[in-house]
């Protein structure tokens, strides 16, 4: 029976809450928030170190310590290859093609994969070790998380989280390696997980699925069993791309960074630290199917329920049940307060960028005469609506793919993401893509997209089991695989509808596609309309020479024309009629950046050892 959560841990668990709130605090001395540049890009003097450990802390929700472990509890090693797979999208579209129809588009897309795939999953989560440790049932759990995070997310800004995102990304690595440490310890050690682990049975075990296959210590697995491999190299890299590449949650960071220096810098961080997560989490995972595997690795529905308060299965409580079971007092609450950190750092994470889609990408289409202060209130309430749209599809969270809550996180991914990622590919490397094509491209992909994901959530994917409802013409294709599909079937009428219209002139293309990155000419941007009144861009703020990032024009003032270039190639002043004049980026450091260069291949060569080792 887990121990039940004492003073000393609460105590830890408030000083953490203290320690944050004192770094929010800080944090609002050093820019303004009253901007937009200042709330949503925190007036971008982020230096490589907040960047990278905000990358980190925003892809690393509770969603990863109770999916993770859970997975690994139910399945084995392979969840580990979704963490060795490791300009803004709207933005770069309307300069790409100069229509203002994808942008809010995409808007309203990254809205729903925000509100289905990534608020639902971490508040379904955080209840989920609350609800262990303090028996709380699962909307009061919720509910008091959301005070917790909306509070200093509504009012600091992202330089607020961003701050205190360095503070959380050392509780989360720290806390999880103390019980990674006590994990493997009571199993015996990493080679007794190895060998004990496919022998794994909860007890009176009968059905067809009641142990962890052969399989389980293996990366890449046969195609037909849980995550084949083909899935895992060419799906995963589809929903990878999608993610790392254009989501607003790691674009919106990048952005806050001083210069393209310390952003790649941050990234090389983030990459180093996505290496952990697997031993961090898969691994005790996996060590809670041997220590409670009455409960962990529990297939009759009815002692699932009684283990666990869910029919589906119970490996959802493997992480929580090692926090509030193995850890003394103390290095309990230190547990806690990490799982808290990433939930809270997650969800604040999404909020911001959340707001910042709303407000100026749907938002400021319908009040186009908006001003800046009534564009953040409008941003601040959109977080009050998207959590109680998330609140509405917890019940889907808790029952789908078979109760095992990383799975579903990806499978979301698979069916939303691939048409973004294959315009977004096109759009880059296809200079004969044009308007048309990308946007009949994008409907036609989220409409397949949606003809996979409602059926299958609707009438269940089931388990081993018990199977669920869709017909195996809609939902037997894995969810990694339809991802590779939906991407090719993108692909293939972007194309076709862009080949019934005229090509986009060369001159509207430089530095925006690949074939021209290194253009030294003029651009006739086709995104030239008159401004709106009020109307503002987040990717719209002015470079210093040194690379700094600055408010335009005074304490708070908004840019005055001039815009990053999408890619990094520097400052592109609008000139008259929308003309965009090159502008060399600020010189780089050498020696810092050849550190950086070194690093990133370390970091790429460490990677492909471990999909080597363990596949």
């Amino acid at each position: 029976m887990a121990a039940a959560v004492g003073p000393w841990d609460l105590g830890v668990i408030g000083a953490y809450f203290a320690l944050v709130l004192a770094v929010g605090l800080w944090s609002l001395r050093r820019g303004s928030r009253s901007s937009i540049s200042g709330f949503f890009l925190a007036g971008q003097r982020m230096g490589w170190g907040s960047v990278g450990a905000s990358l980190f802390a925003s892809n690393i929700g509770s969603g990863h310590f109770v999916g993770l472990a859970g997975t690994g509890a139910a399945t084995g090693l392979a969840v580990a290859a979704f963490e060795w797979h490791a300009p803004t999208l709207p933005r770069f579209l309307a300069l790409r093609f100069g229509a203002r129809r994808l942008r809010p588009l995409l808007a309203l897309l990254s809205l729903l994969l925000y509100g289905a795939g990534r608020v639902s999953v971490d508040m379904f989560s955080g209840a989920i070790f609350i609800r262990e440790a303090l028996g709380w049932e699962l909307y009061t759990s919720v509910g008091a998380l959301l005070v917790a995070t909306g509070l200093y997310t509504a009012t600091g800004g992202l330089a607020a989280l961003m701050y205190a995102d360095v503070v959380q990304t050392l509780v989360i690595v720290g806390g999880a390696s103390v019980l990674a440490a006590y994990a493997l310890s009571a199993v015996g050690g990493l080679p007794s997980l190895w060998q004990r682990f496919p022998l794994a049975l909860p007890p009176n075990a009968s059905g067809p699925c009641p142990s962890p296959r052969a399989l389980a210590l293996r990366l890449l697995r046969p195609p037909g069993t849980d995550l084949p491999w083909p899935g895992l190299l060419l799906g995963l890299g589809v929903t990878a791309g999608w993610y790392w590449c254009t989501d607003q949650v790691i674009v919106q960071r990048c952005l806050a960074g001083r210069s393209l220096l310390h952003v790649r810098a941050g990234c090389v961080l983030c990459g180093y630290l996505k290496v952990l997560p697997v031993f961090l989490m898969v691994l005790p995972g996996m060590a809670a199917r041997l220590l409670f595997p009455d409960v962990v690795g529990c297939t009759d529905p009815e002692e699932c329920q009684r283990a666990c308060g869910s029919p589906v299965g119970c490996s959802n409580v493997a992480y929580p049940r090692l926090v509030l079971t193995l850890l003394p007092p103390g290095l309990r609450g230190l547990m806690l307060a990490a799982v808290l950190a990433a939930l809270m750092s997650s969800l604040a994470s999404i909020f911001a960028s959340a707001s910042a889609i709303f407000s100026l990408d749907v938002y400021q289409r319908l009040r186009p005469r908006a001003s800046q202060r009534h564009l953040l209130v409008a941003g601040r309430l959109w977080m009050v609506v998207l959590v109680a749209l998330s609140l509405a599809w917890l019940p889907v969270v808790e029952v789908a793919q078979g109760g095992r809550l990383f799975d579903y996180i990806q499978a979301v991914g698979s069916f939303l993401s691939p048409p973004v990622a294959a315009v977004f590919f096109l759009a880059i490397f296809v200079p004969r893509v044009n308007e048309p094509g990308a946007f009949w491209g994008l409907v036609l992909g989220l409409v397949l997209g949606l003809v996979r994901m409602v059926p299958e959530f609707v009438l269940g994917t089931g388990t081993c089991e018990a199977p669920g409802r869709c017909p195996a013409f809609i939902c037997g294709l894995h969810y990694l695989h339809f991802a590779i599909v939906l991407f090719l079937a993108t692909c293939a009428i972007v194309i076709a509808v862009s080949l019934c219209y005229p090509p986009i002139p060369r001159r509207h293309l430089h530095r925006l596609v690949f074939s021209l990155r290194h253009s030294q000419e003029p651009r006739d941007d086709l995104d030239k309309e008159p401004p709106l009144d009020g109307d503002v861009q987040l990717q719209n703020v002015e470079v210093e020479p040194s690379g700094q990032g600055a408010e335009p024009s005074g304490q708070g003032a908004e840019p005055s024309g001039q815009g990053a270039e999408p890619g990094g190639q520097g400052a592109e002043p609008g000139g008259a009629g929308g003309v965009a004049k090159y502008v060399a980026p600020p010189p780089e450091d050498p020696v810092w950046g050849r550190v950086v260069n070194v690093n990133a291949l370390i970091m790429t060569a460490v990677a492909v050892f471990l999909w080597g080792y363990f596949a």
